[in-house]
């Protein structure tokens, strides 16, 4: 490789954590044929970013997420991946169904893509219950609750007690973080609703684009064994994907990844 000058190092070597969360000094060296002390300039500087924590022998990318926006703002977040897994999702369900639908921004796009008929939705998110409230042959039963009004979410003991005399044939479920350790959420009391609903449901269908891959928030809600199902918009990496083939996770990536092939399954 030619000689780089700093920010173009500083460029790579965040490429790089994107695809493995950590670099040491000596990866550095290797990858740029240069000194130990440039490398060790090129840490510091990467520190001073603030976007990466300093380790023994290097950086890597915090493992936990702290920034989350609001629901309007994340409904216009990776839009196209999220419309793409929203109408794969709707596909999944058949007619006369009973599902439940969380309070996700890409679970929204798969109730505004739901085709099939005489289904009875149970939700905890007041945008799905507006948006299938247009729909004839559509039961919709709004769990009631506390209203989280940013992220559009009904949440409490009244939503458990409700929600705990259901039991339906698929849940279509949102992620905000997705690790080899199982899913995470930012906020508690959303996450002990949507651990009800995994209860609550035959079948636990992910729906995640890829920048949820790799996030850990503060509340973990499940592992990976309690998912039958992930529909995203990119191929995972091969370690998330080889705990996913262990736990027997069917994985669909919708726009598959070779001309020949419409979706991308393991």
């Amino acid at each position: 490789m030619k000689s780089l000058s700093q920010e173009e190092r500083l460029a790579h070597i965040f490429e790089y954590l994107k695809q493995h969360r950590r670099v040491t000094v000596q990866t550095i060296c290797d990858m740029f044929n240069v000194s130990r002390d440039t490398a060790r300039r090129d840490v510091v500087k990467l520190v001073k970013t603030g976007t990466v924590v300093r380790t023994r022998g290097g950086v890597m990318l915090p493992n936990l997420t702290k920034e989350v926006f609001g629901y309007k703002e994340r409904l216009t977040q990776e839009s196209a991946g999220k419309l793409k897994i929203g109408r794969t999702a709707a596909s999944l369900v058949k007619d006369g169904e009973y599902v439940i639908f969380d309070a996700s921004t890409t679970v929204q796009f798969a109730a505004e893509c739901l085709t099939a008929r005489d289904v009875t939705v149970v939700t905890n998110s007041i945008d799905v219950a507006s948006i299938l409230s247009e729909r004839d042959d559509i039961t919709v039963h709004l769990l009631g609750g506390i209203l989280n009004g940013r992220h559009r979410f009904l949440h409490g003991a009244s939503t458990l007690e409700k929600l705990s005399e259901y039991q339906v044939d698929k849940l279509f479920l949102g992620a905000c973080g997705i690790t080899v350790d199982g899913l995470s959420y930012p906020h508690e009391e959303d996450g002990v609703v949507k651990r009800e609903m995994i209860r609550r449901a035959d079948q636990v269908i992910v729906l995640a684009d890829h920048t949820k891959f790799g996030k850990r928030l503060f509340h973990k809600v499940s592992g990976l064994e309690s998912i039958d199902m992930i529909i995203t918009d990119r191929k995972p990496d091969e370690e998330i994907l080889r705990v996913l083939s262990e736990f027997e996770v069917q994985v669909i990536v919708v726009e598959g990844e070779t001309s020949n092939d419409s979706a991308f399954r393991q």
